[in-house]
């Protein structure tokens, strides 16, 4: 029999209504630290993101000539 996972993934694309949405902890039920640390990281990468398809934009432009 499989173990039952002792942390959580957030499923952003999940139905409200599945058992298993219903078992994960709510945003505003996690520590503060826990948030903030979250809310830096989901930045971090949004900024690295999007410096990365800045730097493919310039690549393809040396490209060009």
């Amino acid at each position: 029999m499989p173990r039952q996972p002792t942390t959580y993934q957030f499923d952003l694309f999940s139905n409200q209504d599945d058992a298993k949405t219903v078992q994960t902890p709510q945003w505003q039920a996690l520590p503060a630290e826990t948030r903030r640390s979250v809310t830096k990281l989901m930045v971090s990468l949004i900024l690295d993101h999007i410096d990365g398809e800045h730097a493919m934009q310039r690549e393809g432009a040396d490209h060009d000539a």
